[in-house]
């Protein structure tokens, strides 16, 4: 079983994907990620992605988006972890190349995660990310 004591240097694994998806690449995701039907994702280019087939093509997708970037911090709101279920809601920053535009743009997104332990080792279930990062106006969810 994955130790709760084991927690940290997980979400520094975690952590170091970002790093990786900020390059272009999701093989980093890819390694922490749960493999069941069960797993999910949802990031702000589209709608959530449910069971592995679904996920992997997703981290593949936003990893698409970006190049030229790293990780520049990591805020933590909240961390709770239990024998069973730990979870993480985080401010992310990065900086990056987005959608092959020439200057390295600053990007920041309000992440919550979930992982469980799966054979010995935590894995992610799910993720959401979206750039709500400052207070919004009741009228943002409006569709029009």
């Amino acid at each position: 079983m994955a130790a709760a004591d084991d927690f940290d240097e997980v979400l520094e694994q975690y952590h170091q994907a970002l790093d990786e998806i900020m390059k272009g690449s999701a093989d980093g995701y890819k390694k922490v990620y749960s493999r069941r039907d069960d797993v999910t994702l949802a990031n702000p280019f589209g709608p959530p992605a449910r069971g592995w087939d679904e996920v992997a093509p997703t981290l593949e997708r936003a990893a698409s988006h970006y190049t030229d970037g790293e990780a520049t911090g990591f805020e933590n709101v909240a961390k709770y972890i239990t024998p069973d279920l730990a979870y993480t809601v985080e401010i992310e920053r990065c900086q990056a190349k987005v959608e092959g535009r020439e200057d390295v743009t600053p990007i920041a997104v309000r992440v919550t995660t979930i992982f469980r332990p799966e054979e010995g080792a935590w894995k992610v279930v799910h993720r959401h990310a979206d750039p709500i990062t400052t207070a919004q106006p009741a009228e943002s969810v409006i569709q029009e």
